[in-house]
């Protein structure tokens, strides 16, 4: 299985709602459950978030590969627990 990172802040309100959009997927396919996602405070890890190129947070990595970055929908977070299962 590959490698899922997710860059997130404390104080940022599309974090959250990729967290409950996370569950749901969870929900629905019980093989996402399996993923194993790294979760990187930017504001605790600068020098992990200083590594990446990205801008806004949310932003999901599947390996070396940025999938989703900014507002997430549930499409969107889809794609990335697909990347990771492929």
């Amino acid at each position: 299985m590959k490698h899922v990172i997710m860059f997130e802040t404390s104080w940022c309100p599309h974090c959250r709602r990729a967290h409950s959009l996370l569950d749901d997927l969870y929900h629905e396919n019980p093989a996402y459950k399996d993923i194993k996602i790294q979760y990187i405070d930017e504001e605790l890890h600068p020098d992990v978030a200083n590594s990446y190129d990205y801008f806004y947070v949310p932003t999901f990595y599947v390996d070396s590969d940025k999938i989703h970055e900014g507002v997430p929908s549930k499409e969107a977070l889809k794609q990335v627990l697909d990347s990771a299962l492929a």
